[in-house]
């Protein structure tokens, strides 16, 4: 008899466009083939409704609306129950589904991949901060994304014990260099004319963008930010006042092949996140998988585990636009230093971050705790 999971979540991908959502998709297909698999979301709007994206049951749990980023919705512990399983694979943080199970109780070991703490809602952890320490204490196991985060996080330097890091990971066989792609690569490259400077993500306060655009005053190549988000406006206006609007595109959302594309017309990437929200930053995985070096920077959180320093590229100080300036100046100056970590980068995506491996690492904690039961 098959066993069943369930996975536990706040959205799903597609249509929601993020890192987690994605990485639930990628589990959730990862294990159909030996498990029973459902994803418990919840929905925008008051009314429940069931999808099957790519085959995969997903139950869209009615809500009254989101308060701080958590949603409101009154039946989710009502369905979690229903939809108990024999794991339960909670995806932190997600305070309704925490709450929830407290509430349910359902049947089933409860796994938990822990992407980030709480940073900007920090206000938020007086109340919900005793009801995650519960919730990870009477977890069966824990999946940090990088040992960095076990070290950093009050909640997980908590129950180390529990942990089993498991690095998040992307398909890289769909990020192979093919014609069509590198054609249209200098297609690209012809457009701009010059070095390119990329980033992808969304436009928000953490991702210490504004350093960079600071940067590229002394830069001589051309920026690709490739995302939409709130700090958009703000950013166009800073291009204005340090006089680089002609030397900084700003794309908007790009298809995942159109992303690639660009990838491969590009010289470097960069992700100057200065702030702990920005916890393991996926985003440059995919610049790695296409033979991209990274310019990051030395959070304390999975960033630098994913970009090791002069290895697959350079990581340098927070919030330092001299030091990002400095980095991305020498590697677009060195082509055979650009050329050695791009390969590298290529390497470390291929052996440590394919989201087969992630799938598999993640059966063998299943594994485990079925067999133990």
């Amino acid at each position: 008899m098959r066993r069943s999971v369930l996975h536990i979540y706040k959205d799903y991908y597609p249509p929601v466009y993020g890192g987690i959502e994605k990485t639930v998709s990628l589990l959730a297909r990862g294990v159909c083939d030996e498990y029973d698999v459902r994803v418990l979301v919840t929905n925008r709007r008051l009314k429940t409704e069931i999808e099957h994206p790519g085959g995969i049951e997903v139950i869209k749990v009615g809500s009254l609306g989101r308060f701080a980023s958590a949603p409101l919705s009154p039946r989710f512990p009502f369905m979690l129950r229903r939809y108990g399983a024999d794991i339960l694979h909670f995806h932190c943080p997600n305070p309704t589904g925490d709450v929830a199970y407290f509430l349910a109780a359902p049947r089933g070991k409860v796994v938990v991949t822990y992407h980030s703490d709480v940073v900007r809602q920090w206000w938020a952890m007086h109340f919900y901060g005793p009801i995650l320490r519960r919730f990870l204490q009477r977890a069966d196991a824990i999946l940090p994304t990088s040992p960095n985060y076990i070290r950093s996080s009050p909640y997980l330097s908590a129950v180390a014990e529990k942990c089993h890091v498991v690095p998040l990971g992307i398909p890289i066989e769909f990020y192979a260099k093919t014609p069509e792609r590198e054609a249209a690569a200098r297609g690209i490259n012809e457009r701009y004319q010059r070095a390119i400077v990329i980033f992808i993500g969304k436009l928000r306060y953490y991702k210490g963008l504004h350093f960079l655009l600071e940067a590229m005053k002394e830069i001589d190549a051309h920026l690709l930010l490739i995302g939409t988000g709130p700090e958009q406006e703000s950013l166009q206006g800073m291009c204005k006042r340090f006089g680089i609007e002609d030397k900084v595109t700003f794309l908007g959302e790009l298809s995942d092949e159109e992303v690639v594309r660009h990838l491969y017309a590009a010289d470097v990437f960069c992700l100057p996140s200065h702030l702990r929200s920005e916890a393991y930053g996926i985003c440059q995985i995919e610049a790695m998988a296409c033979g991209l070096p990274v310019v990051s920077t030395s959070l304390d959180t999975g960033v630098p585990f994913v970009n090791q320093h002069e290895v697959t590229g350079l990581v340098v100080p927070p919030a330092s636009p001299r030091h990002i300036g400095e980095a991305i100046r020498l590697l677009l100056k060195d082509d055979a230093l650009r050329q050695k970590m791009g390969k590298r980068a290529r390497q470390r995506a291929t052996e440590e971050f394919n989201s087969r491996l992630m799938v598999q690492r993640v059966k063998a904690v299943y594994e485990k705790l079925l067999c133990d039961h």
